[in-house]
């Protein structure tokens, strides 16, 4: 005969899997729930994560959200496509060049590498080949539809310009003579393609931030001075705009801090704190988050952001002689892990954290890793220059030869290669 404490207890215990039997239907549709919109949605919640592969410099972000959702998007990359992940191919072919360069008269002529009497043409030849997938063929037709009636606008230094001129070079030769026309109105320049209604734009802003450094002629200056808080200063331009191509990097590396004006550049007293590169970055890269947040709409608009552009100011960064440079330079580096010196991977990093954050679908154009191979590519002593040579520089090319800027045509119609790809194809 059971005790009364013993039937209590099994009472007690039945009631308690009673209890739990009840709920568990709950719970089980609860736990489907979760399991339901995991599957669904579980890209967007990898992309909460937000990592970055310091040696590849591979950005993964909350902002890559699912293709379906991007405005322009038609189609998208086979499954697991990394676009900026491959190897540069020789093109025997006739597609590249993908224009030449006489026949583009909106190249600047810091640009025009065969004008100013470069003899090879081999660094024009070259293509990006992702590795296990092909990139999107460039669809000039394409993409003067789809800006029909809107704005494209490159916003940032004179890498960004270069990408501006190139993609303009990629699509003027489908709008008659009659039908284009490119003008310039102090820190924007603005090509018009006049039968689509369509504009594409460059806005000067090296630092995207007001800077000392804004004016589009005269801004040459080694004092660097950045103003805090300052983005709609620029950004009141760019409003309206549809494809926004972002960069900065080059003006912040300085070599020393960054000096931030806290107040404004009319006071008379300056108060002027410094701060780290990259805690200097860190403070634009929230501006600039910050006003795509507030001030675009992820429906109908797209962001991109260019990473860094390498430089090759130092050869014995691939193996070369002490003292020399991209001068002469006419073949790749074949280091799969080269990385240039002049890339600071803690500004990656900056941006990983700082994008990661981002509620805004952002693309990441990141073209470092592809670029830095491509020591070939620059300007080097090929190009209009800012002032009269010495007669010391002309007996050494390599003293004035511009290792940071490309020839056009040449790696920055890649750079747009990959954004088109990134436009209509995104993962």
């Amino acid at each position: 005969m059971k005790s009364p404490l013993s039937s209590s207890s099994s009472s007690s215990s039945s009631s308690v899997l009673i209890r739990k039997a009840r709920l568990s239907p709950y719970l089980f549709t609860l736990l489907a729930f979760i399991f339901f919109v995991a599957i669904l949605y579980g890209e967007d919640f990898m992309c909460l994560l937000g990592r970055l592969d310091p040696k590849s410099g591979t950005l993964l972000t909350r902002t890559e959200k699912k293709w379906e959702k991007l405005p322009f998007a038609i189609g998208k990359t086979p499954e697991g496509c990394d676009v900026f992940s491959g190897r540069w191919v020789k093109d025997e072919s006739s597609t590249h060049p993908l224009y030449e360069e006489s026949e583009c008269p909106y190249i600047q002529p810091q640009l025009t590498c065969q004008e100013h009497g470069r003899p090879d043409k081999e660094y024009q030849k070259w293509r990006w080949q992702p590795h296990g997938c092909n990139l999107p063929s460039f669809n000039a037709t394409l993409m003067l539809e789809t800006l029909r009636g809107k704005r494209m606008m490159f916003v940032g230094d004179s890498l960004n310009r270069g990408q501006y001129v190139s993609m303009v070079c990629l699509l003027h030769r489908l709008i008659p003579e009659d039908a284009k026309s490119m003008e310039t109105f102090d820190s924007l320049t603005v090509f018009t393609a006049k039968a689509y209604n369509a504009t594409i734009e460059f806005y000067w802003a090296p630092f995207l931030l007001e800077s000392n450094s804004d004016n589009a002629v005269i801004h040459r200056i080694s004092d660097r001075i950045v103003r805090k808080g300052s983005i709609n200063k620029h950004g009141r331009h760019w409003k309206g705009v549809d494809i926004l191509v972002f960069n900065t990097y080059l003006w912040w590396m300085t070599g020393q801090n960054m000096k931030i004006l806290q107040g404004s550049f009319k006071d008379e007293v300056k108060d002027i704190v410094e701060l780290s590169t990259e805690n200097a970055y860190r403070m634009a890269m929230r501006s600039m988050l910050r006003w795509v947040r507030k001030n675009m709409n992820p429906r109908k608009t797209r962001v991109f952001f260019t990473s860094m552009s390498p430089s090759h100011g130092q050869s014995i960064d691939w193996g070369g002689q002490p003292g020399l440079n991209c001068y002469n330079e006419t073949t790749l580096i074949d280091d799969a892990t080269y990385w240039s010196s002049d890339c600071q991977k803690s500004i990656m990093e900056v941006i990983r954290e700082e994008f990661g954050k981002s509620k805004f679908p952002i693309s990441f154009l990141n073209i470092t890793q592809l670029s830095s191979y491509r020591k070939d590519a620059h300007t080097s002593i090929y190009k209009k220059q800012w002032n009269p040579l010495t007669p010391e520089q002309i007996a050494n090319p390599v003293s004035y030869a511009d290792c940071a800027h490309w020839c056009l045509p040449g790696l920055q119609d890649t750079w747009n290669e990959l954004l088109f790809a990134k436009l209509f194809y995104p993962q």
